[in-house]
């Protein structure tokens, strides 16, 4: 990896950490664990998807991502977020429509697979240090961001608008966007959440 593929990466991963910390200032190291490992997991995934199919792939940030997603989390109270501050730009000449919706699903399905493993985390944390409100904080802090955020990372970029992954997998198959979406909006809009 580029040194400045890392530091895009590291940037974004600030960025995106300070912005889903709006009016939560007090969780930001959490936040920018869960949010940190989820971002940079979701990228990677793309990336090294897309390397298996053999296309060049990078990740690079995205200034005007970054700008758009501080001006959502300010006006919107930090109840929104753009959470687009970059991306991995992949470039090839053979791609299918099948194995481009498949790079762009893995990403979403990456942030699937680690809201499961905050939430057993977060309930191994609860269980594990008994009764003690510093315990019961942190594992509500872990189930809350590392679950959640990552679902609404899943879900974001399922949002079927240019340039987000959900435009890619909706071309090669509308089936398995619309089942997939349908589970996210389920799990991040009618799912209970713990709210801090």
């Amino acid at each position: 990896m580029e040194t400045t593929e890392i530091f895009d990466i590291v940037v974004s991963v600030i960025a995106l950490s300070v912005a889903f910390s709006f009016g939560k200032t007090e969780y930001f190291p959490i936040i920018l664990l869960t949010v940190g490992v989820g971002f940079v997991a979701h990228e990677l995934a793309h990336r090294f998807v897309a390397r298996h199919y053999g296309a060049v792939a990078f990740f690079k940030a995205w200034p005007e991502g970054l700008l758009l997603m501080f001006a959502m989390a300010f006006i919107t109270g930090g109840q929104f977020l753009f959470a687009a501050p970059g991306a991995v730009y992949i470039y090839s000449s053979s791609l299918s429509r099948r194995e481009n919706g498949i790079i762009s699903i893995s990403g979403a399905l990456m942030n699937c697979l680690l809201a499961v493993l905050f939430l057993f985390i977060g309930l191994a944390i609860g269980i594990g240090f008994g009764e003690s409100q510093k315990a019961l904080d942190l594992a509500t802090a872990f189930i809350t961001f590392g679950t959640f955020t990552n679902f609404y990372l899943a879900f974001f970029n399922m949002i079927p608008i240019p340039p987000l992954d959900g435009s890619k997998v909706i071309a090669w198959s509308f089936e398995v966007w619309a089942a997939f979406m349908l589970l996210l909006v389920i799990l991040v809009f009618f799912v209970p959440t713990f709210v801090l």
